[in-house]
């Protein structure tokens, strides 16, 4: 039998229905005047200096930290300003956007570290597709490049970090590999792409395969570093370097996991990394340590909980990753559970008021406890992820329409 209902029910379904989306809508416009102005007032300063600076936290004073190009969060702010210009449209973003990025061209052949991903991937790779700046390619590419010569053939690893100074030649590490390493890949997968170099996609596929293989345990948490023999693939030691202790569970380090599997998921359809990412957010949304409005401790298993910081860092990456995660298993109300993250992020608890927190939006991250560095504070890859995850959740609910 056919159900047949009355104008009066149909109508307020449609208000109904109008009245959701419009919700939606204001959270989108609401959270966009609130970057746009955060991010008027640091530009300002920036551009005032005569200089191209690049904001990365805050001091204790308040003063704003800027970092050199060298530093690994270089490439956020720069990224921040092509997200805020997909969001707004507004050229005066995309002009300061291609100011901040090019100001990062040499990185491309920074080879003594493996986050030239996180520097050119969030800046040049912005700019090339949400401004089709087809010159950025070249730069990707060689990026690429710089990032693969960090690969051991023999122990199927990207190698993190160098081990012949500073903390870490003291922990007496030969090839560490830090769960972080999964957010480079998409730098490797584009640059297949964009050359046709069979390469990137190998070593992508194989750091993705090992660190599958060692770097998780039973529970799918991950461990935060793994120490590898670079002509063996033996496991020499599992440990933290951010962590608690090296059998927690480092908020962000879960972070970086589901969203570095979702990211390999896209670009090989294997579902044996769908299957990985749906295995973290297992772990982190059940798991009794995390708070009712899923803005996360810096470790699950931090021993003074509820007195010790959140990371909402590791919160905006998350929420950006289930979005996308939901386009795979659109049933498995990931969305919700996103939409949940970014209403706590933008509530007075974690937003900043204009004018406060040296220009940046979210407070309330962890860089480093064990190193003693950026504890509550803001990080301008919190502000990153926070946009990226915006523009997903908009582009989701247009979608929807």
């Amino acid at each position: 039998m056919i159900k047949t209902f009355s104008g009066t029910f149909v109508l307020l379904l449609l208000a109904a229905g109008c009245a959701g989306n419009r919700d939606g809508d204001d959270f989108i416009r609401d959270n966009i005047r609130q970057a746009v102005a955060h991010h008027t007032r640091q530009t300002e300063i920036i551009e005032a200096s005569g200089r191209v600076l690049n904001p990365r936290t805050i001091y204790e004073d308040g003063s704003i930290v800027y970092v050199p190009i060298e530093d690994w969060t270089s490439g956020f702010f720069p990224g921040s300003m092509w997200l805020t210009y997909e969001l707004t449209g507004d050229d005066k973003w995309k002009t300061l956007a291609e100011k901040y990025t090019e100001a990062l061209d040499s990185v491309k052949y920074l080879t003594w570290h493996h986050d030239v991903g996180f520097m050119i991937g969030c800046s040049y790779l912005n700019g090339y597709y949400r401004a089709g700046k087809q010159e950025y390619k070249d730069v990707v590419v060689q990026a690429a490049r710089s990032l693969c010569s960090r690969f051991r053939p023999a122990a199927g690893v990207i190698q993190s970090w160098d081990v012949d100074k500073g903390w870490q030649a003291e922990r007496g590490w030969k090839c560490p590999v830090i769960i972080d390493n999964m957010m480079n890949l998409e730098l490797l997968f584009e640059a297949f792409l964009m050359s046709g170099d069979p390469c990137f996609f190998q070593v992508a596929v194989e750091h993705a395969n090992t660190t599958l293989e060692h770097q998780f345990r039973a529970d799918n948490s991950s461990f935060h570093v793994i120490d590898y023999d670079p002509e063996t693939e033996e496991v020499r030691h599992k440990h933290t370097a951010q962590g608690y202790a090296h059998e927690s569970a480092w908020a962000r380090g879960q972070a970086w996991g589901l969203y570095g599997y979702v990211t390999c998921y896209r670009y090989t359809k294997d579902p044996g990394y769908l299957e990985q990412a749906r295995k973290i957010h297992d772990f982190i949304f059940s798991h009794p340590q995390l708070p009712e409005d899923l803005i996360p401790y810096w470790d699950y298993h931090a021993p003074d909980i509820p007195d010790t910081p959140r990371d909402a860092s590791a919160a905006a990456c998350t929420a950006a990753a289930l979005y996308e995660l939901h386009t795979y298993l659109p049933e498995n109300g990931y969305k919700a559970t996103a939409d949940r993250i970014m209403q706590s992020l933008a509530s007075p608890a974690y937003r900043a008021d204009i004018g406060e927190n040296g220009n940046f939006i979210l407070k309330h991250s962890v860089g480093s406890i064990p190193h003693g560095v950026e504890i509550d504070v803001p990080l301008n890859y919190a502000d990153y992820y926070f946009l990226e995850a915006l523009i997903r959740k908009r582009d989701l609910e247009k979608e929807q329409l």
